[in-house]
């Protein structure tokens, strides 16, 4: 019988830690932590709500980083 597979994990990071810096940088230092995807967002952008392990999401405005969440 095959395992069971073993559910992707999360790095253990503040998503609040990424506020305020500049995207580019902010980018970087998530994929160095271990963040698989990492998406900039405008503010408003219409986006669907399912949940991915792994995903860091950042809205971006004027090249900052505004706001960030997991998934």
């Amino acid at each position: 019988m095959a395992s069971l597979p073993t559910p992707p994990r999360e790095p253990q990071d503040s998503p609040e830690d990424y506020v305020g810096q500049e995207a580019a940088a902010a980018e970087r230092l998530a994929r160095e932590r271990g963040w698989s995807t990492v998406r900039s967002l405008a503010p408003g952008t219409v986006i669907t709500m399912e949940y991915r392990v792994g995903r860091l999401n950042f809205e971006v405005a004027d090249g900052r980083v505004r706001r960030c969440w997991k998934g």
